[in-house]
């Protein structure tokens, strides 16, 4: 079941990402709601677009990067019990592949989700990064209250 989490997250990623890359033009938003707008980027670097340099390189560096922490997420996951952090390492799994698979497809990462509050808006995401977000969170939720019980 664990395993199928991380290819749900991975396929609804995809498919999101393919819809936005058909259906949105790059960098011109789209209005949903008062508060939220879909806008297509490509992020060449990290979360919120750190590390972002021109450099050819670069898409490559994170890619072998990202290999390697999720091989050792997958690690983790094999050999951890508790039932709420494998939900949680799933999410963080299946959102990193699916980053890493536009990685290596187009050397960036499609993200089209955009919040904002007057003019200010938040980084633009895409569904990898909410379940990425949402792994790390039921990790260390679980992991203070593991804590307190000892």
């Amino acid at each position: 079941m664990i395993y199928g989490l991380i290819l749900f997250v991975l396929v609804a990623d995809q498919l999101t990402k393919l819809w936005a890359m058909g259906d949105l033009i790059l960098y011109r938003a789209k209005p949903v709601l008062p508060f939220f707008n879909l806008f297509l980027t490509l992020n060449r670097g990290i979360s919120f677009s750190l590390l972002t340099h021109e450099s050819p390189l670069m898409p490559l560096i994170l890619a072998v990067l990202t290999l390697g922490i999720s091989g050792l997420i997958g690690y983790w996951l094999y050999h951890e019990k508790d039932k709420t952090i494998r939900v949680g390492l799933a999410l963080v799994l299946g959102g990193a592949l699916g980053n890493l698979i536009d990685r290596i497809r187009l050397g960036a990462v499609v993200d089209f989700l955009d919040f904002y509050i007057g003019t200010h808006h938040w980084p633009a995401f895409n569904l990898a990064d909410s379940a990425i977000c949402i792994g790390v969170g039921l990790i260390l939720y679980q992991s203070f209250r593991k804590d307190r019980k000892k």
